[in-house]
Order: C-alpha cells, then structure tokens, then sequence
C-alpha cells in the first residue's frame, strides 16, 4: 500500500510564502503546507479558469485556519478540521497554517504549471 510522511517527501517549493513537500500515491499527491506568512492567492491562480483553482483537494488543518473564496461564498478551515475543496476556489491563509492535501495528480500538475509561473513573473522562488 503506498504511503509517505512530511519527513520523507519532497520538497516541491520553498519561498517566503509556504513550504511544501510533494509525495505521489498512485493518481494522488499529498502536499504538506506550512505557510510562513498571511496570504491571499488570488494573483498566483490568474489565468486558471475563473482565475480559481480547478482541482479537487481533500484535506486536513493541522495547524491554523485559511478561506476558500468561491464565487458563491467563503468557507473556512481551523485546526481540526477536515474538508473537501470543490473546484472554483481561491485560497487565503493565515500565517503559521499547516495543511495536507490529497488531490488527483493530473488535475494539480496543470494547476501547478500556472502556480509556479505567476510566482515566477512575481519574483518568488520556487
């Protein structure tokens, strides 16, 4: 049975915003995020559909609380909780907020491609 833990996957970006380590299971990959200051993702999802995140995560708080703004209202997380991340959402996160997440591999990489680019035209390193 596939598995991993935060020690043990990758690091996929570490910038003044989040760190974030990567693992795939399968068609899944589990991120854990630890995000280091307040943030808003709007600029870093421009250019996705909607300007949103269109893939579907399952996830857990660890520690902290964040917002999915979606067209039709805002949905928020505190530690403890577990949530399902429809598509259409943008995310905004306090700092000190430890998240993991499942998502479908194939829908996060196209997310990603975006991601790592808008970071990129923003100066942040990856």
């Amino acid at each position: 049975m596939p598995r991993t833990s935060k020690a043990e996957a990758e690091l996929a970006s570490e910038n003044p915003v989040l760190t974030a380590r990567r693992s795939e299971l399968d068609h899944f990959t589990v991120e854990f995020t630890d995000f280091h200051i307040d943030a808003d993702g709007t600029p870093a999802f421009m250019g996705l559909p909607d300007d949103r995140c269109q893939c579907t995560h399952w996830g857990y708080v660890v520690a902290g609380e964040f917002t999915l703004r979606y067209a039709d209202g805002d949905e928020t997380y505190k530690e403890g909780d577990a949530y399902l991340a429809r598509p259409g959402h943008v995310p905004v996160v306090t700092t000190g907020t430890q998240l993991v997440e499942f998502s479908p591999t194939e829908q996060l990489a196209k997310t990603i491609a975006v991601l790592e680019a808008n970071m990129a035209a923003m100066g942040e390193q990856s």
